[in-house]
């Protein structure tokens, strides 16, 4: 087998992995990952603002609030504003999410964070170096990304009647391509 057969193998099962477990997670808690992690750090904290928890899972404000709207419609979380400080919005978790956040499973990257901190430091720095190197060699490098394993939107996990809904609205619309286009 060709190496840059055997290296695309690697990706696909690195994709499928992650993939795998995403589909666990939803099946399971009816989470993303992004999600888990935004759950788990209100409940390490207690409460949290939007910025605070952006910082704390790097995602971008407007994901977390994307999340937070997500999680609130599900009763998983509730956002209040500050007693001391009306101007501050505090997102903590409702008893549903934190009897949810326990029996979910733990994200993927806790467990890879775990194994990658065992290696001595000349492996990390050649698989960090490989990785960088592959996204390059993809084009990837511009591309905006957490340090959160989980494939699709952000925001995926929703009934598959709103899925199916969403689908609808987004297929484009088949318009009579004329000749004149054509050419």
């Amino acid at each position: 087998m060709a190496r840059h057969d055997e290296v695309l193998i690697a990706l696909r099962r690195i994709i499928r992995a992650t993939d795998m477990y995403s589909r666990r997670l939803s099946k399971i808690a009816g989470l993303t990952a992004p999600q888990l992690l935004v759950m788990q750090a209100i409940a390490r904290q207690g409460e949290m603002t939007m910025g605070d928890i952006a910082d704390e899972v790097s995602l971008s404000q407007a994901t977390i609030t994307t999340i937070l709207d997500r999680l609130e419609k599900r009763e998983l979380i509730q956002r209040l504003r500050g007693s001391t400080d009306k101007r501050r919005v505090y997102a903590h978790l409702t008893e549903a999410g934190t009897e949810l956040l326990a029996r979910a499973p733990t994200p993927l990257q806790e467990e890879f964070i775990s194994r990658f901190a065992s290696l001595d430091d000349w492996e990390q720095s050649l698989i960090l170096s490989s990785l960088q190197r592959v996204a390059a060699m993809m084009n990837a490098d511009d591309i905006d990304a957490s340090p959160v394993l989980d494939l699709g939107a952000m925001d995926r996990a929703q009934p598959a009647t709103d899925i199916n809904e969403q689908r609808r609205r987004q297929a484009p619309t088949q318009h009579p391509v004329s000749e004149a286009t054509r050419k």
